[in-house]
């Protein structure tokens, strides 16, 4: 099953970059000159000729679909991993379990819990995982998509991304900037991801909404300081693979205790939720494909999970209680995570 959540397409006046401003590259490389750009953020920055002629920019926002593959029940874990999400079969434990977030509560918001209709046949957003079940030689089955570039949605700079309101009491202004009808599919995505924005964060979570590479780069190193490196998942192929089984060659943990991790959002334009987290281990996991496909997966251990809704669906999926082990799960290609280094 594929799911693409919207593709929109709008006019944006852009006058308001010259020669001599500083591009979000440029800015990148001032405040981290030692951590390279992941390919992950390179892609879904718009080319600095587009942004400092002034003219009118047609600018192209979408959001990647989710291709899911049929499950086994009583086998073992099924998971896809793409720009969209990751989907994760669980059949080692019976019926296959899933979530789903189109729109609804998204999975990386561990204030939420997982309604009936969001536990269904096809799995669809998160992996959630033990901790254990990292080491080399381990196997697991996985689904790496890919999403066509026309269907990403792209950082605008920030005084641009600035000047557009960002706020649920703002929603007819947005709607009418993106010429979206207010009762639409995608009126609802933009109103939840806003909703999810400005809601508080579990206790002891520092959280922010990023609308541009600046502002992201911003949080997280006033959050954990300059002497930080950015990472991302990557899979050494250009179209989406097929569900197939992966080995863990490796799996090596970064130093760090403490992470801002951002989850990229489904928006008009390029926003993340970002959030400082305590108690977290971080991994990239080495990982080759029978058919020789490589991949370097990011991976998120939550040591501390004691503040999150119980009803949580890594609890439902995993079968374990708040706070009683590490709960981890890979992040989608176009997430990102800033550990300290």
């Amino acid at each position: 099953m594929k799911f693409t959540l919207f593709h929109v397409y709008t006019l944006l006046s852009v006058s308001l970059l010259g020669c001599r401003a500083v591009t979000p590259e440029v800015y990148w490389k001032s405040l981290l000159p030692n951590s390279p750009m992941p390919k992950s953020v390179k892609d879904i920055l718009v080319s600095t000729a587009e942004w400092t002629e002034e003219k009118f920019a047609m600018v192209g926002v979408g959001a990647g679909g989710v291709e899911v593959g049929a499950g086994t029940p009583g086998e073992q874990t099924e998971v896809g991993v793409g720009r969209g999400g990751v989907a994760v079969h669980t059949t080692h434990r019976g019926k296959p379990v899933c979530v789903g977030v189109h729109p609804g509560p998204d999975p990386f918001n561990y204030l939420y819990a997982a309604s009936a209709d969001q536990l269904k046949d096809d799995p669809n957003v998160a992996l959630f995982f033990l901790e254990n079940d990292l080491h080399q030689g381990g196997e697991m089955k996985l689904h790496f998509t890919k999403v066509d570039p026309s269907q990403k949605t792209t950082f605008l700079p920030r005084n641009i991304a600035d000047s557009i309101p960002f706020s649920s009491n703002k929603l007819p202004q947005i709607y009418n900037k993106f010429s979206i009808k207010p009762e639409s599919p995608e009126a609802e995505i933009m109103k939840q991801t806003l909703s999810e924005c400005e809601k508080k964060g579990i206790e002891g979570e520092e959280k922010y909404c990023a609308t541009s590479l600046e502002s992201m780069v911003d949080f997280s190193t006033t959050k954990l300081g300059k002497k930080v490196k950015a990472i991302s998942t990557e899979v050494n192929a250009k179209e989406s693979r097929p569900l197939q089984k992966y080995k863990i060659e490796g799996a090596k943990k970064l130093v760090a205790d403490k992470a801002v991790v951002c989850h990229k959002k489904n928006y008009a334009y390029a926003v993340f939720y970002c959030h400082k987290t305590v108690s977290t281990r971080a991994y990239v996991v080495s990982l080759v494909g029978v058919d020789g496909t490589k991949a370097k997966a990011v991976a998120v251990c939550h040591t501390d999970t004691s503040k999150w809704n119980p009803k949580h669906v890594a609890f439902q999926v995993l079968k374990v209680k708040p706070g009683s082990v590490p709960i981890c799960h890979f992040l989608p290609e176009d997430h990102v995570v800033w550990v300290p280094y």
